[in-house]
């Protein structure tokens, strides 16, 4: 009994040294910044490609802050969520939920805070289509895709992608206030390339989504499955992103661009049907994101010098 009534104590030491351990980039780390950064990166270009020359800087300002708000929201209701998940995984086994350093109830009223900031933002400096646009991506990928399509189908990551693509459209409407059929190509473009992005690091990650539970289609389908499918939709991608041209909104810089990115995108999805190679896999993933970048790099260069 009395030793008992001793440990007491020091549990308690322990618990207080961990609270003490939190700082304010654990919070930071929930909100994935790497991940918004990019999100956000589009939503610029968006911005920057929805009129002839800049918009002010008032609405790429609070436009872009409160799209980050609530986009970090929804990275951390998804910290959340995916708490056991991450606990078994190697690439997310340290994150601040996982590891207990911070409780659920403390990461959702984080989460609470960044969403309502961010929607007052919105609707205050900017309208209330981008902020409602926002908010509903923010369910759709914290809701839809991390609640239920994640763990019901190996299909998650095309249906829940439409979530991910938004930002261009976020931006774009931000700065005119509607929704035109040149943001919805941009939207697209990110829809067909999420699925060879994510399938090919999934056949990096298989074993790891296998123990977690996780249907994605390399464990439900097999490696070579995936890697024809990651082929097929990066064809698409290829004839997708070759609309802004064919559409009037780009011209032949953008055109040479595209050719020349989705080529050697297709390369690589060749190179991995015919190997079956992790390495490959985890480049050809690199690449993807290397490839999305100077894709919209490459179509705001063509808006400015045509415009």
């Amino acid at each position: 009994m009395s030793e008992h009534v001793k440990a007491l104590p020091a549990q308690g030491t322990t618990n207080e040294s961990a609270a003490a351990d939190i700082s304010w980039r654990d919070f930071l780390e929930l909100t994935k910044p790497t991940v918004v950064a990019m999100m956000i990166l589009t939503s610029v270009i968006g911005m920057l490609l929805a009129t002839p020359g800049v918009p002010g800087w008032e609405v790429m300002l609070y436009g872009n802050l409160g799209i980050a708000l609530l986009a970090g929201a929804a990275a951390v209701v998804n910290h959340v969520v995916d708490q056991k998940i991450d606990t078994v995984m190697a690439r997310t086994r340290k994150r601040p939920v996982a590891t207990g350093k911070i409780s659920p109830l403390d990461a959702l009223l984080f989460a609470t805070v960044l969403a309502v900031a961010g929607m007052v933002i919105l609707v205050w400096q900017v309208n209330t289509l981008t902020a409602w646009l926002t908010l509903a991506s923010l369910v759709g990928y914290a809701g839809v895709y991390t609640l239920f399509l994640k763990r019901m189908t190996p299909q998650n990551i095309v249906i829940g992608g439409l979530a991910g693509a938004m930002p261009p459209l976020l931006g774009w409407t931000a700065v005119t206030g509607q929704v035109e059929g040149h943001a919805l190509l941009l939207v697209l473009i990110i829809f067909a390339w999420t699925p060879p992005h994510f399938w090919a690091l999934a056949i990096h990650r298989k074993e790891e989504y296998a123990k977690a539970g996780i249907p994605m289609l390399p464990v439900t389908h097999g490696n070579k499955y995936t890697e024809l499918h990651i082929l097929l939709y990066t064809l698409m991608l290829l004839a997708v992103s070759l609309l802004p041209f064919v559409t009037g909104m780009s011209g032949i810089i953008y055109l040479a661009g595209a050719l020349a990115l989705g080529l050697r995108f297709l390369q690589y999805a060749v190179r991995l049907l015919r190997g079956d190679d992790r390495r490959v896999a985890l480049n050809t993933f690199k690449y993807s994101i290397t490839y999305l970048m100077a894709l919209f790099v490459v179509l705001l260069v063509d808006h400015f010098v045509f415009f």
